[in-house]
């Protein structure tokens, strides 16, 4: 008998939803309050030159600031900054400066000025916003060409992932969805099997 069961469909998406969470940074353009969100639906779209796909609600502040602004940072939490990730991702930033309320530090990213997190982050893009498609308006998605990245040489070297049991603090986090993280586990190489 298979151990496979059906799945709410409500629930599909956390089937495939657990890459790394993310955080978005913004800023108004005129302004230059910074706002922050937590995101779980982003992904690469090309290698070369490098462009990401975030998922932004119409309805939220970051989207109107990253709109209005043409830039945002993605920003990859590390395990120890569940707490403020699951924070930020439940607070909006309309009613209230989240970069003050929770302390967060920032740095200005080198190429747009987009306000950038380190502390606790494990990784950094910096991304202008791409003119808008039809996924835009209709599936709240927005793509970005990458115009700098940096990641925690700790964690990151040699172009891939290094997660063991001694930096467990920097493993990524990945929200499995109602408030549920888990982090990766230690990282290991394929080979591949000879083909018959």
């Amino acid at each position: 008998m298979s151990p496979f069961r059906p799945v709410a469909l409500q629930h599909a998406s956390r089937l495939l939803n657990h890459g790394p969470t993310i955080l978005i940074t913004s800023q108004h353009p005129e302004t230059q309050r910074r706002n922050v969100m937590a995101a779980a639906w982003s992904t690469p779209v090309e290698f070369t030159p490098p462009r990401v796909a975030i998922v932004v609600d119409k309805s939220t502040w970051s989207r109107e600031l990253i709109e209005s602004s043409g830039a945002f940072g993605v920003c990859v939490p590390a395990a120890a900054f569940a707490d403020l990730t699951y924070a930020v991702g439940n607070t909006s930033g309309r009613e209230r400066d989240k970069f003050s309320a929770y302390r967060i530090q920032s740095v200005c990213g080198p190429e747009l000025g987009v306000p950038l997190l380190e502390e606790s982050c494990v990784a950094w893009l910096e991304c202008r916003l791409l003119p808008e498609t039809e996924a835009q308006p209709r599936y709240d998605t927005l793509f970005g060409e990458v115009v700098a990245a940096a990641a925690d040489s700790r964690v990151f070297y040699d172009g891939r992932w290094h997660f063991s049991d001694e930096n467990r603090a920097l493993h990524t986090l990945h929200h499995l969805g109602g408030g549920q993280f888990v982090t990766v586990a230690n990282s290991f190489s394929a080979t591949l099997p000879e083909a018959h």
